[in-house]
């Protein structure tokens, strides 16, 4: 973008932009619980990060054609490695392990877990650049796993939540982390948002191999696909990974990291929220103290990188939107 011709972008459009990533990200844990109810996990959220790779490819092409500029860049063979390695650990390791959790705890509980990302981004970055992390990020990533074995530790009147789904969701987040490390370093073509399309159709056909090596098309009988199950997928494919991702690209571009970065802090309160709303799933003392504990680990976590360092994490609906 022009300096010279670039203007200061409204409080109005900012404030929208903001509202719908803080609430499309925030519902999508919603619909991957209705999804879920009768759709196989895995090759669901391949058809559907399939579906919205190729809409945003096709959608470049075209817009490019129509305008007769120059042709997209074609893909390298290195910028199709890169997407598939970004896509396995964003799409299959990320997303895949929260629809696969999603069978065992509540929506509301997985976004509260994913909102680690930029505690396990903050280690990771810590690691690789060899810079001894500081107080407030070892205090941080103490309380992210405080706030973690609250929701595994039973309680009198209260079971421990399933073991399997926290360790699923915990095992997301450090794959989307990871990937999100790798996307900023990746050759990638010098689109972003065709980098993007391609690392979502790439993550999409990855995900469709893996479900289909745990033999869900085996298990899978269409006949029992609900109207809301497919409803949901639908508003995953168009509303999670094109339109919120739009609007988080574009303030990427426009305010400042620290603003849109106010997604970690939010998505899991709406996740919360609409998943006891809607699915009447309960909020126990346990879930509200874990909350609250992991989001503080969050902020301290980002108040403690150093200024020049930081950077924005992905969102798992986002597909790498750092990758240059």
């Amino acid at each position: 973008m022009n300096p010279a011709t670039s203007s200061r972008p409204s409080t109005l459009a900012v404030a929208i932009a903001l509202l719908i990533v803080y609430v499309v990200w925030g519902s999508t844990y919603l619909a991957i619980a209705v999804v879920v109810e009768t759709l196989p996990p895995l090759l669901s959220a391949g058809l559907r990060f399939g579906v919205a790779g190729t809409v945003m490819i096709g959608a470049l092409a075209a817009h490019a054609r129509f305008r007769r500029r120059v042709p997209l860049e074609g893909p390298t063979r290195a910028h199709w490695r890169s997407a598939f390695v970004i896509g396995a650990l964003l799409l299959l390791g990320g997303n895949g392990g929260v629809v696969l959790a999603e069978q065992f705890i509540g929506s509301g509980v997985a976004a509260v877990l994913i909102a680690t990302v930029p505690i396990w981004l903050a280690v990771f970055d810590a690691v690789l650049q060899r810079r001894r992390p500081t107080g407030l990020v070892m205090g941080g990533l103490v309380a992210g796993i405080v706030g973690v074995g609250i929701l595994l530790a039973p309680v009198d009147g209260m079971s421990a939540l399933d073991p399997l789904g926290v360790g699923l969701v915990v095992v997301a987040a450090i794959s989307w982390a990871a990937g999100s490390l790798y996307a900023r370093r990746a050759a990638l073509p010098r689109s972003q948002l065709l980098g993007t399309g391609m690392e979502m159709l790439a993550g999409g056909i990855v995900l469709v191999v893996a479900g289909t090596l745990i033999w869900e098309i085996g298990r899978t009988d269409v006949s029992e696909f609900s109207v809301q199950s497919l409803v949901a997928l639908a508003y995953l494919a168009v509303f999670g990974s094109l339109v919120a991702f739009t609007a988080y690209s574009w303030l990427l571009a426009n305010v400042p990291v620290s603003t849109v970065g106010t997604y970690a802090y939010v998505n899991p309160i709406v996740a919360v929220a609409l998943g006891a709303v809607i699915l009447s799933e309960p909020v126990t003392p346990r879930t509200l103290v874990a909350t609250a504990i992991i989001i503080g680990a969050v902020v301290a976590m980002v108040s403690g990188r150093p200024r020049e360092t930081e950077e924005p994490g992905p969102v798992p609906e986002a597909a790498s939107l750092e990758a240059d």
